[in-house]
Order: C-alpha cells, then structure tokens, then sequence
C-alpha cells in the first residue's frame, strides 16, 4: 500500500510541476495547488499508515502502539487551510493580471516588462 501512495504522491506533484511550467496562468495554479496536494501528501504518509487506527488512546489502554499519530494530520490540516488560501490569492491575482493586460500568457506577460539598461536594472528605476 505504501508503495501506491509513493507512485500517487510522485504523479500528483509531477502533474503540478508539468502544469506549473505551463504558459497559461490557470494552469501555473493549478499546477501549485496540485504541488501543496503532494505535499500534504508526504507528510501525512511519513507519519504512518494505519488504517482503522483512533488517534484517541481508550482510557483502559497504557502503551501507544496502535494509536495513529495526530501530529501529521494537524500539520497536514494546516497545510491545506494555507493552501487553499494561497490559491484563492493566486486566483485573484491572476484574474487582475488578466484583466489589466487582456491575456493571460505568460510570454505575452514577460514581453511587457521594461526593458534592462546599461546597469542592469529596469530603465523605470533608474536613479
């Protein structure tokens, strides 16, 4: 089982590195949103896979052994409260950009960005 949890956790985040380097900024959030996915993914997994397991120890109960382990999954819980906001931002923004320069091509976007002077620095921050 761990081993398809590995090739799970290997697909999600090579899917969210295939569409992060898309050139459709849609696609580069998703493609972040995928990448948190795997994330999320490998901590929970390093924390243990035990199925049926309570993270509650019974009150008869004096040794830990088949209890599963709650800190993954508050840090896993965190993790996807922080990531569904950076998405909602990422949203937004990309929706900004889309409206103030009427594409939503990275290219097209790159291609509108002053260009460098002598010093190295934008020619609109020159001293």
């Amino acid at each position: 089982m761990s081993l398809l949890l590995a090739l799970c956790i290997g697909l999600t985040i090579g899917a969210g590195l295939h569409l992060t380097m898309s050139r459709d900024l849609l696609r580069v959030v998703i493609g972040l949103s995928l990448i948190g996915s795997g994330a999320n993914l490998t901590v929970l997994s390093a924390g243990g896979i035990r199925f049926l397991a309570p993270p509650i120890v019974p009150d008869d109960a004096t040794v830990l052994h088949a209890t599963a382990d709650p800190l993954p999954q508050a840090l896993v819980l965190t993790a996807i409260v922080i990531g569904f906001a950076l998405v909602c931002l990422s949203i937004v923004l990309m929706l900004a950009v889309r409206a103030a320069s009427n594409t939503d091509d990275i290219d097209a976007l790159r291609a509108s960005e002053p260009e460098d002077g002598s010093d190295g620095k934008p020619a609109i921050l020159k001293d």
